[in-house]
C-alpha cells in the first residue's frame, strides 16, 4: 500500500526531475526559444487584429503576422548588419593604409596629464613609447590568434544561426498560433493564486515589451545621430561607429559615450580642437539627452525601476546571456521586485 503523502512526494519529485532534463534539453536553443516567445509577446496584438480580419483563420493570422514580422524586423537587420561588415571592411584596409602613430598620440595624451598621474604611469612603465608599444604589440598578437579562432569557427557559427533561426521562427509561428491555449495551460498549472498569476504575467508582459521596444528606439536614435555626427565631422567609419554606439546604448547612462568620448579626445589631442568641442557638446546635449530623456519614459516608466536597478540588471544579463540578457536582465529585476512585493503585502495581511 502506498501512502498519500509518500505518493505525492514521490509524484513532486518526478515532477522536478522530467521538468529539469526538458529544460536541460533546452538549452542549445534557450536563445531562439526566448526570442521566439518574445516575438509572439510583442506581435500578439498584431496578430488579434489580422485574426478578427481574417475570420478567425488562426493559420492564415499566424502566417501573415511571422511574414510582417520577417519584413519589418528581420530583413532590416540582415541588411544592416551586412552594411556594417562592408563598412568595417573598409576602416580596417583605411587602417593597413595608414596607420595611426599611436606613439606620439599617447606621448601627446601624457604631457596633458597632471604630474601626479604620469609619475604613476612611469612607475608602471606606461610612459615610454618603447614599453607601450611592446604591450600594444602583445595585445595586438592575442587579438589575432583570436581573430583567427573565430574564422575558422565562422562555418559552425554560421551553421548554429541558421539552426536558431529556423527553430525562432518554427516556434513563433506555433506560439502566435496557439499562444493563448498554451498560456491557460501554463496558468492553470501554476501553484499560485489566479491574483498572483495575473500581476506576475501582466509585470513580464509590460517590462519584455517596454524593454524591447524602448531600448530599441534609444539604441536606434543615439546610434544614427551618432553616425551623422560622426560623417559630419569627417570620421572614418561613421556608419560602424554609430552601429558600435546603438550596441552600447544598451547600457543606460554611460552607453554611447564610450564611443564618442575617446574619440573627442583624440579629436582635441591630435589639434581637430573645434571638432572635438563639437562631438563633446553634442554627445552631451543631443546624444545624452536622448539618454536621459527618452529611456525614461520609453522604458522606466512602464518598468517602474529606478535607472541604476536597469543599469545593473542588463550589464549582469548581458554577461550570463549575452546579447539576449539585456532583456532577460531588466525582466528579472522586475519579477524579483514584484514577488517581493506580494509576499510582504501577504505577511502584512496575515499580521492585519
Amino acid at each position: 500500500m502506498v501512502y498519500p503523502e509518500l505518493q505525492n512526494k514521490i509524484f513532486l519529485f518526478l515532477l522536478a526531475t522530467v521538468s529539469i532534463a526538458f529544460g536541460w534539453i533546452l538549452l542549445p536553443f534557450f536563445g531562439a526559444i526566448f526570442w521566439g516567445a518574445a516575438f509572439a509577446i510583442l506581435f500578439s496584438p498584431l496578430f488579434r487584429k489580422l485574426l478578427v480580419r481574417f475570420s478567425g483563420r488562426r493559420n492564415l493570422a499566424a502566417g501573415v503576422t511571422l511574414l510582417l514580422c520577417v519584413l519589418v524586423v528581420i530583413l532590416p537587420l540582415i541588411v544592416v548588419v551586412s552594411s556594417l561588415v562592408s563598412e568595417g571592411t573598409r576602416l580596417l584596409e583605411a587602417l593597413r593604409a595608414t596607420p595611426l602613430d599611436f606613439g606620439a598620440f599617447y606621448q601627446k595624451v601624457v604631457h596633458l596629464l597632471p604630474d601626479w598621474l604620469v609619475n604613476l604611469l612611469a612607475r608602471q612603465g606606461w610612459t615610454e613609447t618603447t614599453n607601450l608599444q611592446a604591450k600594444l604589440s602583445a595585445m595586438l598578437s592575442q587579438g589575432s590568434q583570436l581573430m583567427v579562432e573565430r574564422v575558422f569557427n565562422i562555418g559552425q557559427n554560421t551553421f548554429d544561426f541558421l539552426v536558431g533561426f529556423t527553430v525562432m521562427l518554427y516556434l513563433l509561428f506555433f506560439l502566435l498560433r496557439d499562444g493563448a491555449s498554451v498560456a491557460d495551460s501554463i496558468r492553470r498549472a501554476l501553484p499560485i493564486s489566479n491574483d498572483h498569476q495575473r500581476l506576475l504575467i501582466g509585470k513580464f508582459n509590460t517590462v519584455l515589451r517596454a524593454t524591447i521596444k524602448g531600448n530599441i528606439l534609444v539604441a536606434a536614435a543615439q546610434g544614427a545621430l551618432g553616425g551623422v555626427i560622426f560623417a559630419l565631422l569627417g570620421v572614418p567609419g561613421a556608419m560602424l561607429w554609430g552601429a558600435v554606439m546603438a550596441f552600447l546604448s544598451l547600457l543606460p547612462a554611460v552607453g554611447a559615450a564610450l564611443v564618442w568620448g575617446p574619440v573627442a579626445i583624440y579629436l582635441l589631442v591630435t589639434g581637430d580642437v573645434w571638432k572635438g568641442v563639437i562631438l563633446i557638446a553634442f554627445g552631451t546635449l543631443v546624444i545624452g539627452m536622448i539618454d536621459n530623456v527618452l529611456r525614461p519614459i520609453l522604458v522606466g516608466k512602464d518598468t517602474q525601476m529606478p535607472d541604476y536597478l536597469v543599469l545593473i540588471s542588463t550589464l549582469g544579463g548581458m554577461a550570463l546571456f549575452g546579447l539576449t540578457g539585456f532583456v532577460i536582465g531588466p525582466v528579472v529585476a522586475a519579477l524579483f521586485i514584484a514577488s517581493w512585493d506580494l509576499f510582504r503585502i501577504e505577511k502584512e495581511g496575515r499580521k492585519g
